[in-house]
């Protein structure tokens, strides 16, 4: 294996893990923001109503980061195939991803399907 193969691999390996974490940082960050929504909604000057339209977009934000996050894993095996093609699976640069992490729940399945 030559090394131009190898520091590419490495180097896609670095990359594709900062996408995933950034991923995970964005799905925090809308975790953070939907409680701190919540919480401001608990004081008693606000109706109860208020804010529910930028909730459920929220939410639909978070549906989306979570497709992303679903479609990195993928891309992740993906290149982990190639490089098991290219380099004889041999190494510490393989990523075994579990097949379950690459499927979708059934409920978003579901409600994917009820928007077509």
């Amino acid at each position: 294996m030559s090394d131009r193969i190898l520091n590419d691999a490495y180097n896609l390996k670095k990359l594709i893990r900062e996408a995933e974490a950034l991923a995970d940082e964005s799905m925090i960050a809308f975790a953070r923001l939907k409680q701190a929504m919540l919480a401001a909604r608990q004081n008693p000057s606000v109706e109860v109503h208020s804010g529910q339209r930028a909730l459920m977009r929220l939410n639909q934000a978070e549906q989306q980061a979570m497709a992303m996050s679903t479609s990195l894993f993928r891309v992740h095996d993906e290149l982990s195939k190639v490089g098991r093609e290219t380099m004889g699976g041999d190494g510490p640069i393989m990523t075994e991803v579990a097949e379950s992490a690459l499927e979708e729940p059934k409920m978003n399945r579901v409600a994917a399907d009820s928007h077509d």
